[in-house]
């Protein structure tokens, strides 16, 4: 008898639950017997004469999504799985890009500290830095991508850095200012994330670089 009591229960309390995500209310549960004797368990109270039993009663807030008032292009993402008890300091390479950085991150309303994340991913702040498959500069652009938003120079730390902020923010905009899908995009293609459902790819070069970028870029926004 306890067993069929405490099941309906568990159903409505899921059910109630399930159709609060999104906003912030109190959940509350009433328990009642009609006049034949049958258990009711309710969101609201009964209207008849019958006295009810609340039985659960909680308010909580959650915070969806919700799109940060100083970068419109970006969602405030959470990083409770990340390590976060190191503190870092500002080193030498990233002092000498910082005014450069901002200046960027400005034009294109990005946070400066996660243009220092994906450079120092990137190239640890080397303009010259090369890799094996071809990208170049702090920003690592390839060729085509470097075509696309039309930098002569890959190499110049100016040019670079405005075409891969440029890039990051079409990507924001493309999916939906998903910042993890965004960085996933910037290193494995937005075909890749398209492929793969708009998630990030199973490439374990991918979900390691999305991991670094969301570490650095929470570390480095109490010093850049």
């Amino acid at each position: 008898m306890i067993r069929r009591l405490l099941f309906p229960f568990a159903l409505l309390f899921a059910l109630l639950l399930s159709s609060q995500v999104s906003m912030a209310r109190t959940v509350t549960v009433y328990k009642y017997f009609d006049d034949k004797g049958v258990l009711h368990l309710s969101s609201t109270a009964p209207t008849s004469e019958t006295e009810p039993n609340l039985i659960y009663s909680r308010s909580y807030k959650i915070q969806p999504s919700a799109p940060s008032t100083d970068y419109p292009l970006l969602t405030r993402v959470s990083h409770t799985e990340l390590d976060t008890k190191k503190k870092y300091k500002a080193s030498k390479k990233s002092k000498a890009y910082n005014k450069l950085i901002k200046k960027v991150a400005k034009k294109y309303q990005l946070p400066p500290a996660l243009l220092h994340a994906m450079v120092k991913v990137e190239s640890a702040y080397n303009p010259k830095a090369v890799s094996p498959k071809g990208a170049v500069g702090l920003m690592q652009l390839m060729p085509m991508t470097a075509k696309r938003f039309k930098v002569r120079n890959r190499y110049d730390p100016e040019q670079n850095l405005q075409a891969g902020a440029e890039y990051l923010t079409y990507l924001l905009k493309l999916f939906n200012k998903d910042l993890r899908l965004a960085v996933a995009a910037y290193n494995a293609g937005e075909g890749s994330v398209k492929k793969y459902g708009n998630k990030i790819p199973p490439y374990r070069e991918t979900r390691a670089y999305v991991t670094k970028v969301l570490n650095l870029y929470e570390k480095y926004q109490t010093v850049m």
